[in-house]
């Protein structure tokens, strides 16, 4: 998985950190300490030699000692400010503790104790530095998922307990687990809760808002060898579909999500992407239908036709009360007829 442009940031701040005042350290330790190959750590000090403060030049530029590197070690000769305490405009630190108080409402940081306790370290400090301006500030977040469910589970997590869940798919099947509860995550608009899952005798990755219920066992999680790295598209629970559009819709391989793009030698091209989401594919094919050549599986052709028969049936009985009757656009190639 390609690592996310963020989680680098925070590790090139970290090195600067780190190496200021530290002298020489060889890039074994500094890969260890960072949890990254030594390649990596070399490469992120290229990064860092040509990041700087506005204007760029030479003397702008964060700066290492060029013969150390070259011996393996690590040594920051210019760190251009960035180790100096931080200091807020009071709307930049309302802006923060109003972050930092919806980032705590959230089930990744309510259920991990320590992160729960850096947050709150974090406030109390802004938030007596700030004064009124921070006392009239009320963040409120809609929940993620049934309240009580979300509650069972960062008790679960807590105490190590295993969970009994029923799950509710993007495609609306219904199943119940027994799972082992590892860690929530936050990513874009949705948390997950990464688990091992007894059904499936491996890691699953459940949408919160998905869990429909929660029961906690008293039966204590086992050790589960589950990957540092999360993929926080729900296992299992996407179909795979495939595609085929004609040339003018090629900004489709570009700007949607898709796992694999093939070109046909007509110019038309493949796509095959998950069905996270059954409306917005409708949609989306069905808003360009013109360009749609072929679709797979059948009951994902078998969706949209049924939609667009019922849109067609639905505009001809408008057509007939105002006294006209227009059959519509042709269907799209390579979705069959409902009929």
């Amino acid at each position: 998985m390609a690592e996310r442009a963020d989680d680098r940031l925070v590790r090139l701040l970290g090195i600067v950190s780190y190496l200021d005042g530290a002298g020489g350290v060889p890039v074994e330790e500094l890969a260890s300490r960072f949890g990254v190959t030594t390649r990596q750590i070399v490469e992120d000090v290229d990064a860092l030699w040509v990041s700087g403060t506005p204007g760029y030049w030479p003397d702008d530029l964060i700066d290492f000692d060029a013969d150390s590197l070259e011996r393996g070690v690590v040594r920051l000769t210019e760190a251009r400010g960035m180790t100096r305490p931080l200091r807020l405009g009071t709307r930049e630190a309302v802006a923060l503790i109003a972050a930092l108080r919806a980032m705590g409402e959230t089930g990744a940081v309510r259920s991990d104790r320590a992160r729960s306790d850096v947050v709150a370290s974090v406030l109390d400090k802004l938030t007596g530095a700030t004064g009124e301006a921070a006392a009239a500030l009320d963040v409120r977040l809609p929940t993620d998922g049934d309240p009580a469910v979300v509650a069972t589970v960062s008790s679960a997590l807590a105490n190590r307990h295993r969970l009994r869940v029923r799950y509710v798919t993007s495609a609306d099947v219904v199943s119940e687990r027994e799972i082992d509860p590892v860690a929530l995550h936050t990513q874009d608009a949705w948390s997950y809760l990464l688990a091992w899952c007894y059904r499936a005798q491996g890691q699953r990755t459940f949408r919160l808002d998905r869990l429909l219920a929660a029961t906690e066992l008293d039966v204590p999680t086992a050790e589960h060898d589950l990957p540092t790295e999360v993929d926080f598209t729900p296992t299992g629970d996407a179909p795979l579909a495939t595609i085929t559009f004609a040339s003018p819709a090629r900004w489709v391989a570009e700007q949607v999500p898709v796992e694999k793009v093939r070109n046909l030698p007509d110019g038309a091209f493949e796509v095959s992407l998950r069905v996270t989401n059954p409306v917005w594919l409708r949609r989306l094919l069905l808003e360009h239908a013109r360009h749609v050549l072929a679709v797979t599986p059948q009951a994902v052709a078998d969706d949209v036709a049924q939609a667009a028969s019922a849109a067609l049936a639905a505009y001809g009985e408008r057509a007939v009360d105002g006294g006209a009757v227009d059959e519509g656009p042709d269907p799209a190639p390579g979705v069959p007829s409902a009929n």
